[in-house]
């Protein structure tokens, strides 16, 4: 599972983490190098778009990679600002909308993982976020997101409700399945304090598009798609596959 980090996200951003522990941040930061270094691209000035509370932020820092993250949730970027800290990283954390997002100057490489593409359930948010991710590209600057698979939607996430019992917090996770593959998600937190449980919900939605809708969309952004991958590997999609990575090349005017 991914998040996009909507504004709304309030209490959600205590509970990222834990139930994101198993996400391994350090190999997708080692996998998104190893696919720029294949196309002997040098990552540059990068954005982490969508970056929650940072994890990958940090890797990608870490591992030496001129990086800033942008996100819509200030919940999400006070642990973010927290975890680079702690780290000993000097990061700039900006809160903007990945559809509106407004640079001090333009950057080689914009990575934006983990589903976060769904989160925005109208077509015309999509196109406005590859259009403003182009607007601040450089010519032959790359773009890498993933997005999750119709196929996920409707044969994974559908209706089903799924459990999360972690030492720090129980979470249940209730799907509903829409029109347009958009999927509308409940989650409700449990943590408990002594012999008393406290209770805190989220709610949002995703929407799965098609490979063609998203390639067009990328298209009119001045894109062209150069790979499409399944999740973590160099292999073209399966039928079922659940995470699609996009890699996109931005091109000359």
């Amino acid at each position: 599972m991914g998040y996009g980090s909507p504004a709304g996200y309030n209490s959600f951003s205590e509970y990222y983490d834990t139930l994101m522990q198993n996400v391994g941040y350090k190999e997708r930061c080692s996998y998104i190098m190893e696919v720029f270094r294949r196309l002997d691209h040098d990552m540059g000035l990068s954005l982490d778009l969508a970056c929650g509370t940072g994890s990958l932020t940090v890797e990608l820092k870490k591992n030496g990679v001129d990086v800033y993250g942008i996100d819509a949730s200030y919940d999400m970027l006070s642990f973010a600002r927290e975890k680079a800290e702690e780290s000993g990283l000097d990061i700039l954390f900006l809160c903007q909308k990945m559809q509106s997002i407004d640079l001090y100057g333009t950057i080689d490489t914009c990575v934006c993982t983990l589903d976060s593409i769904n989160h925005l359930t109208k077509i015309s948010d999509v196109q406005k976020t590859f259009d403003r991710v182009s607007l601040f590209m450089n010519p032959g600057g790359y773009f890498l997101f993933d997005a999750n698979t119709i196929y996920k939607h409707q044969k994974v996430l559908s209706d089903n409700t799924f459990v999360y019992d972690t030492d720090d917090v129980f979470c249940v996770w209730q799907n509903s399945l829409r029109e347009n593959n958009i999927v509308d998600i409940e989650l409700d937190f449990f943590e408990r304090e002594g012999k008393v449980y406290y209770r805190t919900e989220e709610k949002f939605a995703e929407r799965a598009y098609s490979d063609e809708e998203l390639t067009d969309m990328l298209v009119s952004a001045g894109f062209e798609v150069v790979s499409r991958y399944g999740d973590m590997t160099f292999d073209d999609p399966k039928e079922d596959e659940q995470r699609v990575i996009y890699v996109a090349r931005k091109l000359s005017k």
